[in-house]
């Protein structure tokens, strides 16, 4: 779910939960179905959240900071996986995975 976004609209069944519902009714009879359909309905429902200004400036902020993408490097690099002549290095790789478990663990631990 979104925040911002109405969450209380009727959503209509698609085949699958008709057909659930359906499928439900002649294994339990209209008991089984009913049941079936408020779980659903529960499911559905959403609670209302009110999102204070100072949360979408920090949202609008963080959009404008997203990194952008280098399209030549990845193309760079899409081509040289093509042609078999990209390196992977194995050392630099598990010298940040080791980096950001430990930044994890420290995160933990505080």
């Amino acid at each position: 779910m979104k925040i911002g976004q109405p969450s209380d609209l009727p959503v209509a069944a698609t085949p699958s939960q008709a057909a659930a519902t359906s499928g439900a009714a002649a294994k339990g009879g209209p008991a089984a179905a009913a049941n079936e359909a408020a779980s659903r309905q529960a499911s559905n429902t959403g609670v209302a959240v009110k999102v204070s200004a100072r949360v979408r400036t920090l949202e609008q902020a963080s959009r404008s900071d997203a990194a952008e993408v280098d399209m030549d490097k990845v193309n760079a690099v899409r081509s040289a996986i093509e042609q078999g002549t990209y390196v992977v290095n194995a050392e630099a790789i598990a010298d940040k995975l080791l980096a950001n478990a430990k930044e994890m663990l420290d995160r933990t631990r505080s």
